[in-house]
């Protein structure tokens, strides 16, 4: 089965990932995961990273139909928006986001989203298929990160968003609300399920221990022989116990808060209030006596 040409963009502060995906035929093309280069301590957003893939899709004569979210990301702000606004592109994301939206509505108290879903302009559903010029689109709804996961299978390639990583470092953790990690291992060995020459690109790399280069593409067969967490041969209970403890000892992403709740609004930022500006909350959990401070 034909793949899409694939050019890949890779946003070190935040480790991800994003892809320009085109059929060669047609030079029709989706964006995979695109990236807002926010600086959190001043507040700031810049386009560069989306650009440099505008950039990229004109220079190659692409027309980008697409912007395909894997899920709500807890490590970045989504660029979809503007990605959209430039090219008229349609931003597409696994149906669950309902699911997602419903969970963080009440912890920003955000009273402006809707958890129906419509900031996106397509909820996909499990196995939902669609076209990228001639190349056929296979929606995987692969959940446990978070609820809302999808993989995007086109042709030989499938973009697995934060269910894998390279085999030397594992897998996603699946401690966020509404995570589960025997939902992750199944959604996993679905994936590897698929024939193993079927290539598989991450959505993040964090360099593993001992590896000099980021990396991000691998196959099938790479994940079953070698991957860290779930080779074949760990069962269902290994991976589970693992997966748990593992992620006891891990802290929360730097930038979750501002990028849950942007992303849960296909990356758009809550209005703006009476003097024209937005912001993004921070909820304060208190510990001890709160009274003390009122």
């Amino acid at each position: 089965m034909p793949g899409p040409l694939i050019q890949a963009f890779f946003d070190e502060p935040t480790n991800t990932v994003s892809y320009l995906a085109a059929d060669p035929a047609t030079k029709i093309a989706a964006v995979i995961d695109p990236v807002f280069d926010y600086d959190h301590p001043s507040g700031t957003v810049d386009t560069r990273s989306v650009e440099a893939i505008l950039k990229a899709a004109d220079a190659a004569g692409y027309r980008i139909e697409w912007v395909l979210e894997t899920h709500a990301h807890a490590d970045h702000l989504s660029g979809a928006p503007w990605i959209r606004a430039r090219t008229g592109a349609k931003i597409g994301i696994g149906e669950h986001i309902k699911e997602v939206q419903r969970i963080f509505r009440p912890v920003f108290n955000a009273e402006d989203l809707h958890t129906d879903g419509r900031d996106f302009d397509h909820l996909f559903r499990d196995g939902e298929r669609f076209r990228i010029g001639e190349l056929e689109v296979e929606t995987l709804h692969t959940p446990g990160h978070t609820p809302a996961d999808v993989s995007w299978r086109i042709g030989d390639a499938v973009f697995v968003g934060d269910t894998l990583f390279m085999p030397d470092y594992g897998t996603a953790r699946a401690d966020f609300p509404g995570g589960d990690a025997r939902q992750l291992y199944r959604s996993i060995r679905r994936l590897l399920a698929l024939p193993p020459e079927t290539r598989l690109f991450m959505c993040h790399d964090y360099k593993a221990p001992g590896r000099d280069a980021y990396a991000w593409e691998t196959t099938v067969a790479a994940q079953r022989a070698g991957n860290v967490h779930v080779k074949d041969g760990v069962t269902e209970e290994e991976f589970v116990a693992m997966r748990n403890a593992r992620d006891a000892t891990l802290s929360a992403p730097r930038l979750l808060l501002p990028s849950i709740q942007t992303n849960i609004r296909a990356g758009r930022f809550p209005p703006a209030e009476a003097n024209g500006v937005r912001y993004l909350k921070i909820p304060v959990k208190m510990k001890g006596d709160a009274d003390a401070l009122a």
